[in-house]
């Protein structure tokens, strides 16, 4: 069954928050930077590819494509002894 758009981009945006523990400004975030890029280009011309299962296959591809690594500047200072 396909979805919107928008319900598509919604669904990515949830599976990489529930499977890949990030806060949901980071996954918001994550799927913008594939929007941007045009990663989704095709899912607006052809809403027929919204589905579930592309959901869950795009959620791995942006997370693999766009998720960086936190720089060691905006990592948790260390404790010092």
């Amino acid at each position: 069954m396909s979805m919107s758009y928008e319900q598509h981009l919604d669904e990515v945006t949830t599976l990489i928050y529930e499977r890949h523990d990030l806060s949901e400004k980071a996954a918001i975030r994550i799927v913008m930077l594939a929007q941007e890029d045009g990663y989704f280009s095709g899912h607006d011309d052809d809403p027929s590819i919204c589905t579930q299962a592309r959901a869950e296959a795009d959620a791995e591809a942006v997370f693999r494509k766009y998720a960086k690594p936190p720089r060691a500047a905006d990592a948790a200072p260390k404790r010092s002894r």
